[in-house]
């Protein structure tokens, strides 16, 4: 696939068909004065060695190499270099949970923008580190695998909502587990999940999930969102009720998440409205020991714009050389 980093310039191909135009006027011009000196085949027949034909062929040769000089100067790529990158730093598998329960408005907007305000957030602090993306209701899936790329991983952020998750509930241990499944294989040392979640877990047993998971090194941490007070889920525009017709209100259970962290020999961190959770967090990761990643990226294109340059000036060269006169040599008698 061609393209042209600087696509601005492939303006001036308009006037490629300008300079043709401009010299038939001239040659126009130039028979008219020819007709004022006199009988125009006289005054041809005092100039055989003018070839009208070879003004053409320069003019032509000179358009095109303009041309090749605009089509350069618009920088053409073509494929582009697999380079070897290397970072150091640690594997973060963040889980993020979107069930319904995360619509409450306790944070503002809601609890589920303000999670990912802060993940958001927490990408421009990292240097080196890899991290993933798990989101999970009543099942869970990679959204993003272990990357450094950050400026993907603000972009699948943005698209994530409840309707990310056909099945609803809060099945953080199954979460716990996809994540472990989720980090590379250069992964050894330095591995973290950091579950954000309002802990109402109804799916599975998380606290035996995380045990079994530190076994393998993965330290786990779990950020509280929401309040013990409880909030009313908005929906649609309506307030979501039970099947009695009550309305639901959906509380933090910090007790499980703290026994989830304690399982997964990290810590327990309630969100704030103005810290989230996730500074000492990090601070506390950015002890851990670094681990080197190797991985191929796409960092550049093939620049192809020294091609049009040769040609142009292949071209330009040839238009020296044809001249103006006429061979005086019969090639075929």
């Amino acid at each position: 696939m061609l393209l042209f980093a600087n696509p601005e310039y492939l303006w001036l191909l308009l006037l490629f068909p300008l300079l043709p135009l401009v010299y038939a006027l001239l040659r126009r011009v130039r028979v008219s004065r020819i007709r004022k000196l006199g009988d125009e085949r006289l005054v041809r027949a005092l100039m055989p060695s003018w070839s009208g034909a070879k003004g053409w062929v320069r003019v032509l040769l000179f358009d095109f190499a303009l041309m090749c000089v605009v089509l350069g100067a618009a920088r053409p790529q073509m494929g582009a270099v697999l380079s070897k990158h290397e970072s150091r730093g640690a594997e973060i598998m963040i889980c993020l949970d979107v069930s319904n329960s995360m619509l409450a408005r306790d944070y503002s907007p809601d609890r589920l923008s303000r999670a990912k305000l802060a993940i958001s957030r927490m990408t421009d602090r990292l240097d080196g580190d890899r991290i993933g993306l798990i989101i999970f209701a009543g099942t869970s899936f990679v959204q993003l695998p272990v990357t450094t790329d950050y400026i993907s991983a603000k972009m699948f952020l943005g698209s994530i909502s409840p309707e990310s998750v056909p099945v609803q509930g809060t099945a953080i241990g199954e979460a716990i587990e996809t994540a472990a499944r989720s980090f590379s294989a250069q992964s050894e040392k330095s591995r973290a999940i950091i579950i954000i979640t309002d802990g109402e877990n109804h799916e599975d047993d998380a606290v035996a999930a995380a045990r079994k998971v530190a076994e393998t090194g993965v330290k786990i941490y779990t950020i509280g969102v929401g309040s013990s007070q409880g909030q009313p889920i908005p929906k649609d525009g309506e307030l979501m009720k039970d099947a009695k017709g009550n309305i639901v209100v959906t509380r933090l259970d910090e007790e499980t998440l703290r026994q989830i962290a304690a399982a997964g020999g990290g810590a327990y961190v309630h969100a704030g409205n103005e810290e989230f959770g996730l500074t000492p967090i990090i601070e506390d990761l950015k002890k851990l020991e670094q681990e080197t990643f190797n991985s191929l990226v796409y960092e550049e294109y093939n620049e192809q714009y020294m091609y049009f340059l040769a040609a142009a000036l292949f071209l330009l060269a040839v238009e020296m050389l044809v001249g103006e006169r006429r061979h005086k040599r019969k090639w075929f008698a």
